[in-house]
């Protein structure tokens, strides 16, 4: 069955094109820095959303119809939603595809039962993958959804929900690696609190990092050599989650000696929410070897919730695409954590959003290698920090000199000009020129 009859293929025609099923930007055979657009951006399709995700909101129910000609919570509807995303990602030539454990079958309140039904399906998504070029990015666990989760799931006060989790993340582990998924993610949902006052956070802290270790332990058996990620999210659900941003859990990795193990997956939304940028969640990932994968969105910043919109910010793209490019690439990839407007419910509206989002990543890496081969930043921070090549400067950097020794020179010079200028808006200037012309 042909579920998207109404186009055949989604092809690049140039940005001269009218044709809405059609890419402006993203034409995947294109050559940047010696490697092809569809290497530097390994898009990936978000099972939950695209194939899930029927428009419903805390204010109202689903507008979409995502049954795809079968009955909702049974296997029938489990399978036709795998024919229909494979359909999709080969008319788009999308590479990859990220899952939760629940997006690809309907949980029974018996787990035994819902591990069968997830050997089944991905027995099924196997046939499927047979003879295309279409993989698993990275798999994870729902583990948020469930009332049982409530208070979390490293973060649970329960030893038998504590069981539950284990368990979950041991059968996602058994379908990623199967399914040759080259990462697995932990987004902790409801691993934070709603209040101080009932929460011992040290005893949470250390029960989620030993669930991590554990996890990585049992993976490592069964032959993953991917990496882990870390999804940063400050608020939403919780009121206060553990992985506040990108620093937050830089910082508990290496507290818990998760960090050779684990790197980041960084959401654009999620940034935003922290009260960062993309690029500063992108860069403080990069600078401490932790850039790892990117769920590429972008959200509203005039409403304070997750709203997980499809990418058009051409200048965010690029930014992030300067700090991928800088960063050598990603162990992971793109992965569309994006929905269809409640507004936006037809069939070519899922299209249109994936299109718009490779179209806007494209733009972005085409924008991003022209600044850097027009070595515009580079020289700005050059210049900026070139004090420090003096041979006082390099003194400090390599730690051959004492803070009496440095005082000496102040009191030595009396007294201390400004520095030179930052020239921020020059900077800002020439950026726009590459981005517009």
């Amino acid at each position: 069955m042909e579920y998207f009859d109404f186009v055949k293929k989604v092809n690049y025609e140039g940005e001269q094109s009218s044709n809405p099923f059609a890419f402006k930007f993203y034409d995947p055979d294109r050559v940047i820095f010696g490697k092809k657009m569809s290497e530097h951006l390994p898009f990936a399709m978000a099972w939950w959303h695209n194939l899930g995700a029927a428009g419903a909101d805390m204010f109202g129910v689903g507008t979409a119809d995502k049954s795809f000609g079968a009955a909702p919570g049974t296997m029938e509807h489990a399978r036709a939603k795998v024919d229909a995303g494979f359909e999709f990602m080969q008319k788009l030539g999308i590479k990859y595809f990220c899952f939760h454990d629940v997006d690809l079958v309907p949980e029974d309140k018996d787990i035994n039962v819902t591990n069968a039904r997830l050997d089944e399906i991905s027995d099924y998504i196997l046939e499927k993958m047979n003879g295309t070029d279409i993989k698993c990015l990275w798999g994870t666990a729902n583990m948020f959804g469930n009332p049982r989760f409530m208070n979390g799931a490293g973060s649970t006060n329960d030893v038998n929900v504590y069981c539950f989790a284990a368990a979950q993340i041991k059968k996602a582990l058994d379908i990623t690696v199967k399914l040759g998924g080259r990462g697995y993610v932990f987004w902790g949902g409801r691993e934070g609190y709603e209040t101080l006052l009932n929460t011992d956070v040290k005893f949470e802290q250390e029960n989620i990092a030993s669930l991590m270790r554990m996890a990585v332990e049992y993976g490592r058996s069964i032959g993953f050599e991917g990496d882990f990620y870390i999804e940063p999210k400050p608020k939403e659900p919780m009121t206060h989650q553990y992985d506040f941003d990108a620093a937050t859990a830089i910082g508990f990795l290496r507290q818990y000696g998760l960090d050779k193990d684990f790197k980041l997956n960084i959401e654009a939304n999620h940034a935003t929410l922290a009260g960062h940028t993309f690029q500063h969640e992108l860069r403080i990932s990069a600078v401490n070897g932790m850039l790892g994968s990117i769920d590429a969105n972008q959200g509203n910043l005039l409403l304070g919730w997750d709203t997980d919109e499809f990418p058009f910010d051409a200048y965010s793209a690029t930014m992030c695409m300067y700090e991928v490019l800088k960063n050598g690439g990603l162990t992971g990839g793109f992965n569309f954590d994006a929905k269809n407007r409640r507004t936006s419910n037809t069939a070519e509206d899922m299209f249109y959003g994936y299109i718009l989002g490779m179209d806007t990543f494209a733009l972005g890496l085409i924008k991003a290698a022209e600044i850097i081969e027009s070595k515009t930043i580079d020289e700005f921070i050059e210049k900026k920090y070139s004090s420090f090549s003096s041979e006082l400067g390099r003194k400090i950097r390599n730690g051959n000199i004492t803070l009496l020794q440095l005082s000496e020179i102040a009191c030595e010079k009396k007294t201390c000009e400004i520095p030179e200028s930052g020239r921020q808006e020059k900077i800002q200037s020439e950026i726009n020129q590459i981005l517009f012309k």
